[in-house]
């Protein structure tokens, strides 16, 4: 791609950087970060660019150069959002280290940041495949009085964990007691502590995960990563 004098933007880096983490070549994915970062091709927020490259090291499952570059993006002075902090949740729960992705959960809690879908679902998920069902069934319902009305994803998940006829008979009731009144109820109290900050703040925010969702979900869906590299390389 250089080399045909094609000037790699964002996505393409991206594209790369989450294709070496996934082949574990946490080292070229740095690289291809660092050359992102001098060619000035960067998303914006800077934080973002940062948060993709935290991914590879997730992706990677090296968990050792993920915290080491979570304190990089705050010595470099950007401040760690649910993105960034639900990175690391979920690495530490691919790994099956529930101690540290409590940690990692407990840590973001602390600095004032509210968990999204995705943290929840993720710890739901984790408990569950640790055979513990009844902490998975508490994380399922910290989403109801979070007012994060548990979408399909969440639902299909917390079947797949009951695997006794017990479990399954509590889960299904769990998901049919979310009735509409309750969900709407909740996104209802939502809005009003929503609508009490400070809108520009909300809008930033807002922009910014949808960046990462965007630069994430290309990256994640690329299956094509050996010919990303070659291509880079021509």
């Amino acid at each position: 791609m250089q080399r045909a004098g094609v000037r790699p933007d964002v996505v393409s880096y991206a594209l790369l950087i989450n294709a070496y983490g996934k082949a574990r070549r946490e080292e070229e994915a740095l690289a291809v970060f660092e050359e992102m970062l001098d060619a000035g091709v960067r998303c914006s927020p800077d934080l973002c660019s940062y948060t993709t490259m935290l991914s590879a090291y997730v992706n990677s499952c090296d968990m050792d150069g993920a915290e080491k570059f979570f304190k990089r993006i705050k010595q470099e002075g950007f401040e760690p959002n649910v993105v960034t902090h639900g990175t690391l949740i979920k690495g530490y729960a691919k790994a099956n280290n529930l101690e540290k992705m409590m940690e990692k959960y407990e840590d973001m809690c602390v600095n004032g940041i509210q968990a999204n879908p995705t943290i929840l679902t993720t710890i739901m998920d984790a408990f569950g495949r640790n055979k513990d069902f009844g902490s998975a069934v508490v994380w399922f319902n910290e989403m109801v009085s979070n007012g994060i009305p548990p979408d399909q994803k969440a639902k299909n998940i917390l079947l797949s964990l009951a695997k006794t006829t017990e479990e399954q008979t509590e889960a299904k009731q769990l998901i049919e007691s979310l009735s509409l009144d309750q969900l709407l109820n909740n996104v209802e109290d939502n809005e009003v502590e929503d609508d009490d900050k400070d809108n520009d703040d909300a809008n930033e925010g807002n922009t910014f995960e949808d960046r990462c969702d965007e630069l994430m979900t290309i990256s994640s869906s690329y299956r094509g990563s050996q010919h990303l590299v070659e291509a880079y390389d021509l």
